[in-house]
């Protein structure tokens, strides 16, 4: 099929919220905060990419994920570079990307261990409105108060450096073999592309646009699947009709019809962007 909505999967974490928004019912009385809302293909599928949104209220655990080659020798599929679009964010929060200084492998090591590592961390400010990608080895940990759209590699390897004094099961000798201990260096978005697009980034594992409404033609490669997310408006593709809050994968050549007020982010693996 040229177009598929996806099955939304709403995630409750101890670290979630109530209000969601973007499309989202909030949590109504004492019902468990919502972290992760997943978007899954039908059928036994496993596509290259994954979307969420993340809904935080505190911070998350310090962690590092391998690339590609790292994780496959370790018997893994792949690496995951990710990235987040940040939809909301309370005054002053943060995410933390890197070491603020060169760091050694025994230094990592001895700084989680000891917790200084949330001292050790670049806690970078974030606004709605910003864009910021992680390549995998990146140390991070993202911070509470805020909403955000992440893009990644499927792959669910996470090596937890440190967790809060929590009991979860850190993973120190993996996550510190391959943690990049130079400061994080941002990349620089492609920017605009014509009128109502943005790509936001453009390889090495995917691209990633950001479309206003209107109509929209893809023409996708064959074999090649795009995740379109609406974060407002409405509209159809395919056939298919979406929502803010819905995810749909297309395939082929489609036109995407938006409302006006429409805001959305497409996704699709490769190196460069279509048309």
């Amino acid at each position: 099929m040229p177009a598929t909505k996806l099955h939304t999967h709403r995630v409750e974490k101890p670290w979630g919220r109530r209000d969601l928004g973007f499309g989202f019912a909030d949590v109504e009385g004492g019902g468990d905060p919502v972290g992760e809302v997943w978007f899954q293909e039908p059928g036994d599928t496993t596509p290259d990419m994954l979307i969420k949104y993340l809904f935080t209220g505190e911070r998350l655990s310090v962690q590092v994920h391998p690339d590609d080659e790292q994780a496959h020798a370790r018997g893994l599929p792949r690496g995951k570079d990710e990235c987040w679009t940040i939809l909301k964010a309370d005054p002053g929060a943060t995410i933390a990307l890197g070491p603020k200084s060169p760091m050694t492998q025994d230094q990592l090591r001895a700084a989680a261990r000891s917790g200084t590592i949330i001292d050790d961390l670049d806690w970078v400010p974030v606004k709605a409105g910003d864009f910021l990608y992680a390549p995998s080895g990146t140390v991070h940990a993202i911070g509470g108060g805020l909403t955000l759209i992440e893009v990644q590699q499927n792959s669910e390897t996470t090596y937890r450096l440190y967790d809060y004094g929590s009991d979860r099961e850190l993973h120190l000798k993996d996550g510190v073999e391959v943690a990049h201990l130079q400061p994080y260096r941002p990349i620089v978005s492609p920017g605009a592309a014509g009128d109502g697009r943005t790509i936001l980034v453009e390889g090495p594992k995917f691209v990633l646009e950001r479309l206003q409404g209107g109509e929209r033609p893809v023409a996708l490669p064959e074999g090649t699947t795009a995740w379109l997310v609406p974060i407002t408006g409405s509209g159809s593709v395919g056939g298919v009709d979406w929502t803010a809050g819905e995810c749909v994968t297309v395939t082929g050549s489609e036109t995407i019809r938006a409302s006006a007020d429409a805001d959305m982010l497409l996704a699709y693996p490769g190196t460069q962007r279509i048309g």
